[in-house]
């Protein structure tokens, strides 16, 4: 099938936005301006998002006829209902610091500081376990939308799944033991 141009973004755009979440690996969001529609987009579906003080971010589309429709769909499952729906109906770029109360992004530091913090935290991540990781990434998005029955049910089910891998023997080990861990990777 021969898609338009525009169509064909969108399909890639919302590819890449489904992608973020089932990747193994956590997905950071260095934000250093104005993001705007699927750049805001795409710092809602990213696991973890840092942004200087200078940076905002807006779902402008309406105010030239094209409703953000599918940067909503990160946008409303990362900041509470009545903040999308005012940034999507107005179109008004939010700031940093508002992105931060609401949850759009994890943290705000000054754009001199920016790389250096969004470094030491990928540097935190890649000291822990890959696989205790991407069974963590995994199992909090797929929690997130069940009851809060299924939901406990599930991470109890994970917890024991975690305890069988080689690293969460390491991790405990370790701990009992007061010395810092020695991951193996291991999927085992």
């Amino acid at each position: 099938m021969n898609l338009p141009s525009s169509l064909r973004s969108t399909v890639c755009c919302v590819q890449l936005m489904t992608t973020i979440q089932t990747l193994p690996v956590p997905v950071i969001a260095q934000v250093n301006g104005l993001a705007t529609a699927a750049g805001c987009q795409l710092v809602a579906g990213c696991d973890i998002a840092i942004a200087s003080e200078k940076s905002k971010f807006a779902t402008p589309g309406v105010n030239v006829g094209l409703f953000c429709s599918t940067p909503a769909v990160a946008l409303g499952r990362a900041v509470p209902k009545k903040v999308a729906l005012e940034m999507l109906f107005t179109g008004e770029p939010i700031s940093a610091h508002e992105a931060l109360m609401h949850g759009l992004v994890s943290k705000v530091v000054s754009e001199e500081n920016l790389e250096a913090e969004t470094m030491k935290i990928a540097h935190k991540i890649c000291q822990a376990s890959r696989p205790v990781i991407a069974l963590g990434k995994a199992t909090f998005y797929k929690q997130i939308s069940q009851s809060l029955e299924d939901a406990y049910r599930l991470t109890s089910q994970v917890m024991l799944q975690n305890l069988e891998l080689k690293d969460g023997q390491e991790g405990i080990e370790a701990f009992t033991q007061k010395r810092k861990p020695v991951w193996t990777n291991s999927l085992e």
